[in-house]
């Protein structure tokens, strides 16, 4: 006996959302992200919800001091 996938063949969208399943149809009705559901509707606890932390630090890149003079951007 086959057991019973809950999830969609193909994710459909709901209000801006990727959905694969019932669950995430319900959250995106609710305007939760489906993949961020503890960050509440509207992300309004975004910041406390430990799935969208990033690393921590920024990104510095280092170019040569002659790419000013190699790129145009006078427009």
């Amino acid at each position: 006996m086959a057991s019973i996938n809950g999830d969609y063949p193909h994710p459909v969208q709901v209000n801006g959302f990727p959905c694969r399943n019932c669950t995430d149809v319900d959250n995106a009705k609710k305007h939760i992200d489906p993949a961020h559901p503890k960050s509440g509707p509207y992300d309004v606890n975004a910041a406390s919800d430990p799935s969208r932390k990033t690393s921590p630090g920024a990104v510095k890149a280092s170019l040569p001091a002659s790419l000013g003079t190699q790129i145009d951007i006078s427009a």
